[in-house]
């Protein structure tokens, strides 16, 4: 299939993406003290970031030359408004030309950027405004940038905050460049807070300094992806988030690569496009949720024996529990297109590391662990096993060569091979704490400089093995049930997609925890409906093994953090508050108003 790049051009000219590789610069992997003195560096040669329309169109170019350029006009603005060093600058994250050159401007004129969202989440409007406002106190935000679309939205919300000076990047750019001297963040200050996820009412702020964004993107670049100078990045993952901030926007830059970039909502209206802009420019590294994989393979059709994915050497997928089935549908759909599942790069990582934790070999196949469902249940341990009673679950890797992790029991006891527990974890790369929130950082950083990652799992020949999250841990007559046993085993019923059924534990009358799941239900006949709910309860029994409250929701019930996870805590609390509405409510409705719900 023609390539949509000339591989071998070394500039890009009009209408051009950046080219795939310098041709006359040496790749260095990270070797900064800063991320201005990698742009500085990237800037020497002739590749860049380039960003698609919803139609797969190149809508513009920006070579790292000329977002230095731009970056480093916007730090004068930026500073011609009396900005302090170290003040926050908050930056609506959408994906384009404009907040690169605000984020990297704030690196520029020491001052902290701060990515914030611009998507609604469920509950619309006044949910994204009042987390807009969440952010900004706790961010103690002076400024705000964001596009036009969203400056009404966005001023609602600072208001609320306190914060006055809203521009959108029109009148950013209109403003005179400062003539002072500009001096950037040098490798002993921070680079950055990311606000990717958490509660509206006190979101935390994870603070990333130079040193630690430096030492997590060597790690990505080096043991993680083994990039060289001829890979070519593909991202759709928002850049409000780490793993698109960190995994596919300023790792690359470090880089010197080039990085295809699709909007995350274009993404989620048309998942193909993913892989067809893949297939036209000759992609060598992408990453994806699991379930970006699923919706994508879903999406395809009879496209996929069109496509030409035979250059993807690192499928990568972090972000959530990395689903075994999802990976298997996915290379079987895309077989056909040249797609190797040996390309799959499971992984495990969190802001508060700044990103990555762990990686597999990028050179091996990913390795599944099946293990005895009952005795994870009842004794805590990983036992090899096989048949119907086992459960699978993907390994995710080494842990980077600078980082120490421990799987600890409940008294803080160092544990072995195949017994699991809570993950802590001791890295170069670890934030400096959560930002003006003493109480949390206390909370999550032990004296001893470990990392409480509130994640369980447990060792397997070196390779740490993620099992769950552990505040969501259902504890039911003694025994540990992980609620994505109980989602997954319901979303394999027609017609339940990856996403709709949430499982969580709720108090009851008598003192005794009882199992609830949620189910987004598109049916509209009573029967059907109550069919299903039937259906659901049968599969959770023959699962789990126990007896639930199963409750058909409309779609779009439950809410999703900012990366597209699951958010179980906030399911919880809304259909406790019954802000989540059984769908039995409205079983009568005429199918316009069962619309209106929906929506």
């Amino acid at each position: 299939m023609q390539s949509a790049l000339k591989r071998n051009h070394d500039a890009a000219g009009p209408g051009s993406p950046t080219p795939t590789s310098n041709r006359s610069l040496s790749q260095d992997l990270a070797g900064f003290h800063s991320l201005a003195e990698g742009l500085d560096y990237a800037a020497r040669g002739v590749t860049g970031f380039n960003f698609y329309s919803a139609r797969g169109e190149l809508q513009s170019v920006l070579p790292y030359a000329e977002l230095r350029r731009r970056a480093q006009a916007t730090a004068r603005k930026l500073l011609s408004l009396g900005l302090k060093r170290g003040e926050r600058v908050a930056i609506v994250a959408e994906t384009g030309a404009d907040f690169m050159a605000v984020f990297f401007g704030c690196q520029y004129a020491g001052l902290l950027p701060c990515p914030m969202p611009y998507t609604m989440y469920i509950g619309g409007k006044e949910s994204y405004i009042e987390r807009v406002a969440g952010m900004l106190s706790a961010a103690k935000a002076g400024t705000v940038v964001a596009s036009e679309e969203f400056l009404g939205h966005i001023s609602e919300g600072a208001a609320r905050a306190g914060v006055f000076r809203v521009l959108s990047h029109a009148a950013l750019q209109a403003l005179p460049e400062a003539a002072a001297k500009l001096e950037p963040f040098g490798p002993d200050e921070e680079a950055y807070i990311q606000y990717s996820s958490g509660s509206t009412s006190c979101p935390k702020g994870v603070l990333i300094s130079q040193k630690a964004i430096i030492a997590n993107a060597r790690g990505i670049l080096r043991e993680g992806l083994r990039l060289t100078p001829d890979d070519r990045a593909f991202s759709w993952l928002p850049l409000y988030h780490d793993m698109g901030l960190v995994g596919f926007c300023l790792s690359p830059m470090l880089g010197q690569v080039s990085v295809d970039f699709l909007a995350t909502t274009s993404f989620a209206r048309r998942p193909a496009l993913w892989l067809k802009l893949m297939s036209d420019n000759a992609t060598t590294i992408t990453y994806s949720p699991s379930f970006g994989y699923d919706l994508a393979a879903r999406r395809i059709n009879g496209d996929a024996v069109t496509l030409d994915l035979s250059r993807l050497r690192v499928a990568g997928i972090g972000g959530d529990m990395v689903r075994a089935d999802v990976l298997e549908s996915f290379g079987a759909t895309l077989s056909v297109a040249g797609f190797r599942p040996q390309a799959f790069l499971p992984s495990y990582g969190m802001a508060e590391t700044t990103l990555a934790i762990s990686f597999v070999d990028a050179e091996q196949p990913i390795r599944i662990d099946r293990i005895d469902r009952h005795a994870l249940k009842t004794t805590g341990r990983a036992l090899p096993a096989s048949g119907e009673g086992a459960r699978s679950f993907v390994v995710c890797g080494r842990p980077l060569a600078a980082s120490t992790v421990e799987i600890r029991g409940e008294r803080g006891a160092v544990l072995g091979e195949r017994e699991v527990g809570r993950i802590f974890v001791r890295t170069p790369s670890l934030m400096s704490g959560y930002f003006h929130n003493a109480e949390a950082t206390a909370t999550a950083l032990g004296g001893d400089g470990f990392l409480d990652t509130g994640d369980m799992g447990y060792w397997l020949d070196g390779e740490i093995v993620i099992t769950g999250r552990a505040k969501d841990l259902i504890l039911h007559n003694g025994r540990n049930i992980w609620p994505q046993d109980i989602e997954w085993a319901a979303e394999q019923i027609e017609p339940l997609r990856s996403g709709d059924v949430a499982a969580f534990a709720v108090e009851g009358d008598d003192g005794e925890d009882e199992v609830t799941v949620l189910v987004q239900c598109r049916l509209q006949d009573c029967a059907a409906i109550e069919a299903l709910r039937h259906e659901v309860s049968a599969v959770v029994h023959r699962s789990a093994g126990i007896e639930c409250r199963v409750v058909m929701v409309p779609p779009k019930s439950l809410p999703f953090t900012s990366s597209g996870k699951l958010s179980r805590a906030g399911a919880k609390q809304k259909f406790l508050m019954g802000e989540i509405g059984e769908l039995t409510a409205f079983a009568s409705a005429p199918a316009a108003a069962l619309l209106e719900a929906a929506l």
